[in-house]
């Protein structure tokens, strides 16, 4: 077992924001700024506990014009996905991001 990658995992998931992240990725792949008003902050913190999850390697990214999208990792450890079982999926409203694509 790495004991580091387990540490890293852990602490990613040891935050009630990067929980609400994870729940609101349940239902798939999910543009960055859907995420912004799950959270209520602003753009770049919602990135900051982007990256910490996706460092941990739990959640993937997708980069599709300006905009990154993000999605859980199929393949998680037992420990993290039990946890992410745990969690209530959460519902989003789709931003604007994907209308926009077009002019991106």
């Amino acid at each position: 077992m790495d004991l580091q990658l387990m540490e890293k995992q852990l602490k990613a998931v040891s935050d009630a924001n990067r929980l609400k992240l994870l729940a609101s990725l349940k239902n798939g792949e999910v543009c960055v700024c859907d995420l912004v008003d799950i959270l209520q902050v602003s753009q770049p913190a919602v990135s900051q506990q982007l990256r910490k999850l996706k460092e941990a390697n739990i959640i993937l990214e997708r980069k599709k014009g300006t905009w990154k999208h993000y999605r859980l990792n199929d393949s998680q450890t037992p420990y993290i996905q039990a946890i992410i079982d745990e969690l209530a999926p959460i519902p989003l409203k789709n931003c604007l991001c994907s209308i926009n694509e077009g002019e991106a």
